[in-house]
């Protein structure tokens, strides 16, 4: 049975009516748990929960440090492309939004690799639009293959593929593959996708199946905060990351709770999700996934990443630019000007002194990597830039091959 399947039939609005309506005796049977279901996890995701948080704050804290130790894993998100024939109306990269944008050459993204791995990191995220004529499956596997011998950990965000088109991505060297289905919210779903293949919710919800049947080793999920009942997305993205665990049982996984952030366009969020709440989610999240990494991005302030730090985080990003060739300039001499998905001459309106391609969304976390790794080393954890190579598997071959008569 596919997720879609498991996901048409879940209880959902029984699941959010005990989110809501949660007693303190729920909250403390919940708590007593080792291990938790559903209805547990909605128990602590109450508003009843909250009273609880320190002690939720703590089990969390433990459970992170049992099952991950003191370590957080440092990556940056590299920009291939801001070209999109999607229209989704909360993202700055929306086909209709009137944007610079531009698609790097292979050796540029060589060259932002270079600046990334300069300030030390070796894991890094390949992210582009979704827009077949600009970022094929073939532009993709030739930036992979540029990249492999200099950075030991790639993964792409980029737009949902069949199996048979992930295999030579894989092949080229690409580890992991992250999708976020934005919001489990149907309807939801339905008003913000409003033109482009990204409309299908079914065929995004299916992709982490299919990335994991073409052979990545790391599969990333997550929901858009922001877009609908933060409650029911964090019940359906927990019952996403508990199928995955048994259906992708190859591959390491991680989840993901990024916050709206400004953009083009200038969509602001349909429902409030504040600090307390991205609190209560990473821990309750932690209790019932304690073998799941959880991601946070640039798109919270240097002060809240740090508190949230202990919580249950395993892996960070830094220093992130969210523009292609925002880390060394290149590409700017390219740009080009869209409305409405059509291109337009450049003027004096769309250039200036300092002009370069529009970013998907604002970050909140400017401060630089350095910075960044020795705060994670002053609060008492690991910085770790590097906890990956191919020649792990290779090497495991090659034994496998010798002792083979």
């Amino acid at each position: 049975m596919s997720f879609v399947e498991q996901f048409n039939r879940l209880p959902i609005e029984a699941l959010c009516r005990k989110a809501q309506e949660a007693s303190e005796l729920d909250v403390s049977t919940a708590l007593a748990k080792n291990s938790l279901n559903l209805s547990d996890l909605a128990v602590l995701l109450s508003p009843t929960a909250t009273n609880q948080l320190e002690c939720l704050a703590k089990r969390s804290n433990r459970i992170t440090q049992q099952r991950f130790g003191r370590v957080i894993r440092l990556f940056a998100p590299l920009y291939l492309s801001n070209e999109c024939i999607n229209n989704c109306v909360y993202c700055g990269f929306s086909r209709d939004n009137p944007i610079l944008r531009v698609t790097l050459s292979t050796d540029e993204v060589v060259h932002e690799a270079g600046e990334l791995a300069s300030q030390g990191f070796r894991n890094i995220l390949l992210v582009a639009g979704e827009h077949p004529k600009f970022v094929s499956s073939s532009y993709m596997a030739d930036c992979v293959t540029s990249l492999r011998s200099k950075i030991p950990s790639i993964s792409l965000e980029v737009g949902p593929m069949e199996r048979e088109e992930y295999e030579p991505l894989v092949n080229s060297g690409a580890e992991g593959l992250v999708v976020y289905q934005e919001t489990y919210n149907r309807d939801v779903y339905a008003d913000m996708h409003t033109s482009g293949p990204k409309k299908n919710f079914d065929w995004r919800l299916e992709t982490p199946e299919r990335a994991h049947d073409a052979g990545f080793r790391r599969l990333g999920i997550g929901a858009l905060y922001g877009l609908s009942d933060w409650r029911h997305e964090t019940i359906c993205l927990a019952a996403h990351a508990d199928y995955l665990l048994r259906r992708c049982w190859k591959s390491h996984l991680t989840i993901s709770l990024p916050r709206l952030r400004p953009c083009a366009g200038e969509f602001q969020p349909l429902s409030n999700f504040n600090d307390q709440d991205l609190v209560q989610t990473i821990c309750a999240l932690r209790l019932f996934l304690p073998d799941v990494g959880i991601v946070l991005s640039t798109r919270e302030p240097a002060n809240l990443r740090n508190q949230l730090i202990p919580l249950g985080i395993t892996s960070m990003s830094a220093g992130s630019h969210t523009e292609p060739g925002g880390y060394t300039g290149v590409g700017n001499n390219n740009l080009h000007y869209t409305e409405r998905g059509n291109i337009k001459e450049l003027n004096e309106n769309t250039t200036g002194p300092e002009t370069k391609a529009t970013g998907q969304f604002d970050i909140a976390d400017e401060r630089c990597p350095e910075t960044v790794a020795k705060t994670i080393a002053h609060l008492g954890y690991e910085p770790v830039w590097k906890d990956w190579d191919a020649s792990i598997l290779s090497n495991g071959k090659e034994a496998t091959q010798q002792l083979t008569p």
